[in-house]
Parts: structure tokens; C-alpha cells; sequence
């Protein structure tokens, strides 16, 4: 029997986060690359809004105190240069973070790169759309709204209860996009009033039963209900779902099974799915 490895301790790391803007980029992306690496717990130290040369000089100061990596998203030139100056003079690694990007995106487009400070946090359009599909997302949450309502949705959810739809929706709704979800509820709701719908993309969200059963408990547990009912029973569950799998596939929607996806990877299936609608490629299940 060979012998057991030994155990590798965690390896910590200052890594600094420097940006004009809110640092919501560079924070997301840091935590995406750090990810990849087995055993590496990133120490980070934010620097947000950095606009001005006195509050750079600060940032140095820190960096100094605190060696690592330095991560930044910086559009001022100026800002740009004192950063890069006094990391040669510190001797420290730093990264404009989005500089391969933006190059490449520069020379495929041939456009010229905006010079705007915190230009991708400007409250534009895509926000105010954001804000108004997350308005909808809740406003026709569960069931909620008529039928030409729900018309306004790019896309309506439909599935038996705890199947992510609400959180998938309100992930939508981030995203930009409409979505309204309705729960199949047996001998309640069959799903059958959402053929008539024209506009929004209704798609079918279905489970492995043992895996429904098992949330549905959890679910009872943390309300503290532990009568017997059907919402929990193995054999009325498989049933309601399979039920459920055949009026998809009666109505010719999309179906999408959430047991081994995130709500995130639900969404991005979604995503594809309203992509390949509207260029008349879309697929029968995901």
C-alpha cells in the first residue's frame, strides 16, 4: 500500500485590486483565475475610484506595505503610467487586466477605445433594462399575472415546485432579460393556458425525482412541517413529473433538467435557447 501524500498546505498571496471604476470587474475576475489554482487563498486589498494621483500615491503606499500581484483596470493614462512606475520601482508584477481583450476587440473592430472613466458602469440603457426585467421577474413570480401579461415576457418558466425557476428568473432578469415563471401544480395548474401565448419563449424545467424529493424535504425540515403529504411521497413525485416531461414534449417546448445544473447554468442554457429562436434554429431539449 503505497503511502499517503502528504497534505499541502494553503498557499496565501496579496493580490491587489486597482480600479477608476467600482472594482466589481476586477474583483469577479480575480476570484474566477484564482479558482483555478488548488490550494491558493488570494488576500485582496480594493482600490476603488481611483481617479486622482494623491489618492495613487496611497494605493502605492499599500502595495508597498503588502507585496503580490497587482490587477488593474485603469483607462487614465496618466494613472496608468505612475501605477506601472512604481511597480517597477516596488519590483512588483502588475496587469492591466483587460488590456489583451480590449487590443484584440481594437483591432478586429478597428475602433478607437473610449477614454471615459467608469464607462461600464454608466447608468445607459442596458441598465434601466436590467432594473425593468428585474421588476418584471418579481412582479410575475410563481403564477402571478394574466395571460396577456405575461406576453411581455421574453420568456416564461414552467415546471413542478422547487425547480429553480424563481431564482433562474431573477438571474435572468441580471442579465436583461424578461422572465415570468408558472408553477405546475397538480389538479391546480397543468401549464395548458401558456399555448396561447405568441411572443415569450415557454420552456419546460424538469428534475430527477430523487433529487426533487430530497429538496422538497429539506424544504419541509427548515419550515419545520413533517406531516405526511404527497409534496414529499417518492411515487406522487415521479409521477408528477413524468406528467409534467410529457406536456412539454405534448406542447413541443424546450425542456432543460436542473439536476446536475447550477441556476447559472440553467440560465445560460436559456440564454442559447432564445439565441437559436431568434434565428429559427432552436432545439428540443437541453
Amino acid at each position: 500500500m503505497s503511502p499517503a501524500r502528504p497534505h499541502r498546505l494553503a498557499t496565501y498571496f496579496h493580490v491587489h485590486l486597482v480600479s477608476d471604476s467600482t472594482g466589481e470587474t476586477l474583483n469577479a475576475m480575480a476570484k474566477a483565475v484564482t479558482a483555478r489554482f488548488d490550494g491558493v487563498i488570494p488576500i485582496e486589498h480594493i482600490y476603488a475610484l481611483v481617479r486622482s494621483a494623491r489618492q495613487m500615491e496611497r494605493v502605492l503606499e499599500e502595495i508597498e506595505s503588502a507585496p503580490g500581484v497587482v490587477l488593474h483596470t485603469l483607462v487614465d493614462r496618466d494613472l496608468r503610467e505612475q501605477l506601472e512606475e512604481g511597480c517597477r520601482r516596488l519590483d512588483m508584477p502588475q496587469i492591466g487586466a483587460l488590456d489583451p481583450l480590449i487590443g484584440a476587440l481594437s483591432r478586429y473592430l478597428g475602433a478607437a477605445l473610449s477614454t471615459r472613466v467608469g464607462a461600464q458602469h454608466a447608468l445607459d440603457h442596458d441598465y434601466f433594462n436590467r432594473i425593468a426585467a428585474l421588476d418584471f421577474a418579481m412582479a410575475y413570480d410563481d403564477g402571478q399575472g394574466a395571460l396577456d401579461q405575461l406576453e411581455g415576457a421574453d420568456v416564461v418558466l414552467c415546471g413542478v415546485s422547487r425547480t429553480s425557476k424563481t431564482p433562474t428568473c431573477i438571474y435572468l432578469a441580471h442579465r436583461g432579460i424578461r422572465a415570468a415563471n408558472v408553477p405546475l401544480v397538480p389538479g391546480q395548474e397543468d401549464g395548458e393556458r401558456l399555448t396561447a401565448l405568441k411572443n415569450p419563449l415557454v420552456v419546460g424545467l424538469t428534475v430527477s425525482p430523487d433529487r426533487l424529493v430530497q429538496i422538497r424535504r429539506n424544504r419541509m425540515d427548515n419550515l419545520n412541517a413533517h406531516r405526511a403529504s404527497t409534496y414529499t411521497d417518492e411515487e406522487a413525485v415521479r409521477d408528477e413529473i413524468i406528467k409534467a416531461r410529457r406536456a412539454f414534449e405534448r406542447r413541443g417546448w424546450p425542456v432543460i433538467d436542473v439536476t446536475r445544473r447550477s441556476v447559472e447554468e440553467t440560465a445560460a442554457a436559456i440564454t442559447n435557447l432564445l439565441s437559436e429562436r431568434r434565428t429559427h434554429r432552436i432545439g428540443a431539449a437541453w
